[in-house]
């Protein structure tokens, strides 16, 4: 039902509000019972479920962990929580979420992360979509007093107030982040944010609550742009189960807190003015607990997970498709990117370009995105210099519907995003066993062997990105495969780090007259050989190729072996190949300890089949475990040479 179509139903309103806190009552006696892990209470924050009557099904809700009441005022059952809550097979993250943790892609619920106002930039971006496609939906942001804080908070209202965006971040302000108080913290107590779009409510009455958010809702939809809404509440209830506040909270001010209790007040309020008698409110509230606790009693019954926690990290295959590129000349890696995305754009009206300086007449720091602004004005837009910005805009965005193509512009300067990485894009789907997906491209020139970067323009650190799970990584060493590898990521189903080697990429070949599918994680035989098998990517292909030239004198036949992605990793290739030269050599740019080289290596030796290949220990060669210098001296020095990877190939042969 179209709640935002009707008149608050008091009545209505209070049955909800009580269900919500009798499903924490209940779940607070499980846990004691030995029934459950974990608990997260809404009690106090009840009131919050008058919002159900301001929306509509098609607009997009960011929760906290608070929000039970919302979220059943937005059609969730007390069964499903219940399952969430016993983390069963059926529940909204097949077991992988805690209690509170919710999501439901049908009614437009955002799946909610643990790390405190992770959902606002998502949101912004959201709210963005609604925007480039013209429809009044709302996305509304909710996140407690002490996330506010957090700098992605900042970088979501600065924002939506920029774009005039059609979302509203509701803070709910119940003055404590777990036992600290907030009252010096809070940026709108304390001066740190000015008022421009600020609201102010108290909203334990949900009468109060709902006008004054309704006319929120009413200045989103009318273009008017973004509202803060602040909406004092108490907590009447610890952090967690985890959590005891009569430790840190003195007696009054928690008997303070529970003379305000909205759910009791608005139930004397209804039979004050003759809504509702004490009897009927008793039978009420007996039919409900009976309901809560048919629910959880049938939910205890539904099966556990499989114990099977790899489902889920990527989505189904995409078909592979050719790249539409050729050329009669000699071309750039450069080059082929910047046509592909045009391809891309032209295709498909929902491609997004985002990045820093990529608007023309700069057209990107490396030109990858030159020309493309005047081709396509309301696809290609220029970022803040905030990349948490950046990714989270992503986020949303892939939510609504669009396919982002976003740009950071050195990898080194992924760290400020590594919080949306890792907390919204690459789990996305794996927290909600595939209802929710962020299909995009992160595209990254990245690494050295180009002197006059230094250590923030310079670093690779694809190790640190492979450990991100459920995230594809690609690093192309040709225009043919920067092209083709492009295309499958873009017609992907899951987010891909698509890592361009500053170094070759301005390098020209030829593309093949006729191009191929290359899909993601299948590697390449460069060069074919009977002795070594060479494996390596990107930057180092090209000095692997020079030390192979040299040890080629001495009479040594080396295969070579292109990873072109390293995740997912293709260990096959390269086992075929051992399997008739039966030595290894690993070369990356990366530092040593913990790169893919100590990866590839690992599975090769940990496998009693594999080791049994080899003739030799492996050898690895990488950078040194240190940062790269601004002086070409000190780039070099750290950096894997041709002729370490020739002693190596060598060593392998003793």
């Amino acid at each position: 039902m179209d709640l935002s179509t009707t008149d608050l139903d008091p009545r209505a309103l209070l049955r909800l509000m009580f269900l919500s806190r009798e499903g924490d009552r209940r779940e607070g006696i499980l846990l004691r019972q030995g029934k459950g892990w974990f608990q997260v209470s809404g009690t106090g924050h009840e009131t919050l479920a008058a919002l159900a009557w301001a929306l509509r099904p098609e607009d997009y809700l960011f929760p906290y962990y608070r929000d039970r009441a919302v979220v059943l005022a937005r059609g969730v059952s007390t069964k499903e929580l219940a399952s969430a809550y016993l983390a069963k097979a059926g529940s909204s993250s097949g077991g992988r979420q805690m209690p509170g943790h919710y999501s439901d892609r049908k009614r437009n619920i955002f799946s909610v992360a643990t790390p405190t106002a992770a959902q606002c930039l998502p949101a912004a971006g959201a709210a963005w979509g609604f925007k480039l496609a013209g429809t009044d939906q709302v996305a509304v942001a909710m996140v407690g007093d002490a996330a506010t804080r957090q700098g992605e908070f900042y970088e979501a209202i600065a924002f939506a107030l920029q774009e005039s965006l059609p979302v509203i971040f509701l803070i709910e302000d119940n003055r404590y982040g777990i036992s600290t108080p907030t009252d010096k913290f809070f940026p709108f107590r304390i001066g740190a944010l000015g008022e421009k779009a600020l609201v102010r409510v108290d909203a334990r009455d949900p009468f109060v609550l709902l006008k004054v958010f309704r006319e929120c809702v009413a200045r989103a939809r009318a273009g008017e742009g973004p509202t803060v809404l602040w909406c004092e509440l108490d907590r009447l209830c610890s952090h967690t189960s985890s959590d005891d506040q009569r430790l840190y909270r003195d007696a009054d001010d928690l008997a303070i807190d529970a003379g305000r209790d909205p759910l009791a007040l608005l139930a004397q309020k209804l039979i004050a003015e003759g809504a509702l008698t004490e009897a009927q409110w008793a039978a009420e509230q007996a039919e409900m607990v009976q309901e809560v606790d048919a629910a959880y009693r049938a939910a205890e019954l539904e099966p556990d997970p499989e114990s099977d926690p790899m489902t889920h990290l990527f989505g189904p295959p995409s078909a592979s498709v050719a790249s539409p590129l050729s050329s009669s000349e000699p071309t750039t890696m450069v080059a082929v990117v910047n046509e592909t995305l045009k391809h891309a754009l032209a295709q498909n009206e929902k491609v997004i370009l985002f990045g820093e300086d990529i608007e023309d007449p700069k057209g990107g720091v490396f030109g990858l995105t030159k020309g493309l602004t005047l081709a396509f004005p309301d696809q290609v837009f220029n970022a803040p210099l905030a990349e948490a910005t950046i990714l989270g805009a992503a986020v949303g965005l892939a939510a609504t519907g669009y396919k982002p193509l976003f740009e950071i512009q050195f990898t080194d300067f992924l760290p400020p995003a590594f919080n949306q990485l890792l907390t919204n894009v690459a789990n996305l789907r794996w927290r909600t066993c595939s209802d929710w997906s962020c299909p995009m491209v992160i595209l990254s020139p990245y690494g050295a062997y180009l002197p006059g970067g230094s250590i923030w323009h310079s670093e690779s650190n694809e190790g640190m990105w492979a450990h991100i799970h459920g995230l594809n990584i690609v690093i192309p060493s040709t225009p043919e495969d920067a092209a083709g590898l492009l295309w499958s990521a873009i017609h992907g189903n899951d987010p891909t780090l698509f890592l361009l080697p500053k170094h070759i990429f301005r390098k020209r070949a030829l593309l093949p007259a006729e191009a191929q599918p290359i899909p993601l994680g299948k590697a390449v035989v460069r060069k074919p050989g009977r002795d070594v098998t060479l494996v390596t990517f990107g930057n180092c292909i090209e000095v692997a190729e020079e030390a192979i030239t040299q040890t080629e004198l001495d009479g040594i036949s080396v295969e070579l072996i292109d990873l072109r992605s390293i995740a997912p990793l293709d260990i096959a290739t390269i086992v075929q190949s051992l399997e008739h030269t039966g030595r290894l050599v690993v070369v990356h740019e990366d530092a040593r300890t913990t790169g893919i080289g100590q990866a590839i290596i690992t599975e090769i030796t940990a496998n009693s089949e594999r080791f049994q290949l080899l003739y030799s220990a492996p050898q690895l060669v990488a950078r040194q475990d240190t940062y790269i210098g601004f002086n070409p001296l000190l780039e070099y020095a750290a950096l894997p040479s041709v002729a370490q990877v020739a002693d190596a190939i060598r060593r392998v042969m003793e």
